[in-house]
This record gives C-alpha cells, sequence and structure tokens, in this order.
C-alpha cells in the first residue's frame, strides 16, 4: 500500500492516547489521512485528537476498552456511518504483566490475553471485512513485541499473548493477501513509553524499587514513540510481514533464527540478572 500520501484515506489507530499508538496516529495524519482513533484514556485521547486536528484532517475519537466486544462493535458502527471502510487497521492497545507463571493469577491470565490478544481479534472482526467488500485493499498492522520471537521467563503471559499476536498476522497475511491487504505484525523493541507504569508486577517485580529500576532502563535506552511510529509506515509501504523496530528487536529476529539455543542461553542469563536485581531492589 502506497503511504506517501493518504489523503482521502482513513487510518484507523487502537490505544492512540500515548506512546507508539499516538506517535503513529499522527504520523498517518501528517501523510493526510483521517482518523478514527481510540483509548481507555479519554484525556490523553483528545489530546491525541486535538493534535490531529491541528494538522487539517478529520477525526473520530471514542473511549473503547479493545477487550469489550460490544464496546468495539459500537466504534465499528460510528466509524462505518462516516466511512465505507477504513485504509489502515493499527491495532495497537496492550498492557504488559510481569511475573512467572507461578507468580501470575488466572484473573492476570483473562486481563492480559483479553486486551493484547482479544483487543486483536476484535480489531480485525469488526473492521476487516468493510474493508475486504469495499475492495480497494489496505492494510493492517498488529503491534506484537521483540518478546514474539525471545521467550523471557520473566513475562510469560504477556510473551504468550505477543506469540500470539505474531501468529494470527502471518496467518491473517496469508488469508487477506488476494484482497490486497497487506498484514504486518511490528515488534518495537525496548522503547520508551508509558507501558511500565500501566503493567502488572507480580513476586520481586512487583515492589516499587524493581519497576523504578525497569522504568530507568527503558528511559536511558530513549528509542522514542515517534521513530517508531517512521517505521510502521515504512513497513506498510513495503508490506513487510514482520517488522522488527529498534537494534535489540532486529538482533533478536536474526539471532533466534541463525542459533535459536544461544538465543535462550543469553535470555536465561539476562533474566537471572533481571530477577536478581529486583529481588535486591524488594529487600
Amino acid at each position: 500500500m502506497d503511504v506517501t500520501n493518504l489523503r482521502d484515506r482513513t487510518a484507523l489507530v487502537t490505544g492512540a492516547g500515548s506512546g507508539i499508538g499516538r506517535a503513529s496516529a499522527l504520523a498517518f495524519a501528517r501523510r493526510g489521512a483521517n482518523l478514527a482513533i481510540c483509548d481507555v484514556n479519554e484525556t490523553s485521547l483528545a489530546e491525541t485528537g486535538a493534535a490531529a486536528r491541528k494538522l487539517g484532517v478529520a477525526v473520530i475519537e471514542r473511549r473503547v476498552d479493545v477487550a469489550n466486544a460490544t464496546e468495539m462493535q459500537a466504534f465499528a458502527d460510528a466509524v462505518h456511518a462516516e466511512v465505507e471502510a477504513i485504509d489502515v487497521l493499527m491495532n495497537n492497545a496492550g498492557v504488559g504483566l510481569g511475573g512467572g507463571v507461578l507468580e501470575t493469577s488466572l484473573e492476570d491470565w483473562h486481563w492480559i490475553v483479553d486486551i493484547n490478544l482479544f483487543g486483536v481479534v476484535h480489531g480485525i472482526h469488526h473492521f476487516v471485512p468493510a474493508m475486504v467488500r469495499r475492495g480497494r485493499g489496505g492494510h493492517v498492522v498488529n503491534v506484537a513485541s521483540m518478546a514474539a520471537y525471545a521467550a523471557s521467563s520473566l513475562l510469560p503471559a504477556y510473551v504468550t499473548t505477543k506469540f500470539a499476536v505474531l501468529g494470527l498476522s502471518e496467518s491473517l497475511r496469508e488469508e487477506l493477501a488476494p484482497h490486497r491487504i497487506g498484514v504486518t505484525a511490528v515488534c518495537p523493541g525496548i522503547i520508551n513509553t508509558g507501558i511500565v507504569e500501566a503493567s502488572r508486577m507480580r513476586g520481586v517485580q512487583a515492589s516499587p524499587a524493581a519497576r523504578a529500576e525497569m522504568k530507568r532502563g527503558f528511559t536511558r535506552r530513549n528509542y522514542p514513540p515517534e521513530r517508531v511510529a517512521e517505521n510502521v509506515l515504512r513497513a506498510i509501504q513495503r508490506n513487510r510481514a514482520v517488522a522488527p523496530i529498534s537494534p535489540e528487536a532486529w538482533t533478536s529476529y536474526y539471532a533466534k533464527r541463525l542459533a535459536p539455543g544461544v538465543v535462550r542461553w543469553i535470555s536465561a542469563q539476562l533474566n537471572k540478572q533481571q530477577r536478581a536485581a529486583a529481588k535486591r531492589g524488594s529487600d
């Protein structure tokens, strides 16, 4: 899909109130796309909407919990009342969950699966059929993670959802190809967003000190969401199936394919170090 000029096109972004979602929505708007955006935080969503309108595009904004199929259906009805179908669907909304399997409750599992996986499923279910019926092509972007191919014993529930999003994306890509709708799984890496604050933490990672140390790591990495948004546009233009973004995401992507045993060993050592650091912080 050509994204050099998106005038008279509509891009939908979930979780558009902040971070990668906001940066991507505004990147689409700068290319001329009208927007349909949603988030659970109405204040931050309104800020994104206001910034987009200053760029001269039309904006549909709605407070939506992507885990709620009824709310997503209502959002789809509102969008399709304005346009026959959207051109770009970016399923971005997501949350984090730290803690081992033995520390993760069933309630935690349902929470993260409902948002990270079913949020993507709901986006696809409620918006892609209209794209297919219209017959003008388009693109679906599902935000996965470097964790979609680099497992971690510190984040098993999060990893599970992101592996699932990657698999769903690759399957959907094959199905939608005859309809000229591309599908890309975006795997950002360590990005300086607010995900650490919004994440649930269990076990030794649950202490304020451990959370603060994790946040410092993201801040020191200082890879801004705006750079992710630029790469999202590039991935759509090139119709990439999988789009690692940051250098560490690319390194892990290729290393997992060339030397999976080495990657597992390195991951285990890093996880031990992080677990020990978290325990020291909680003492």
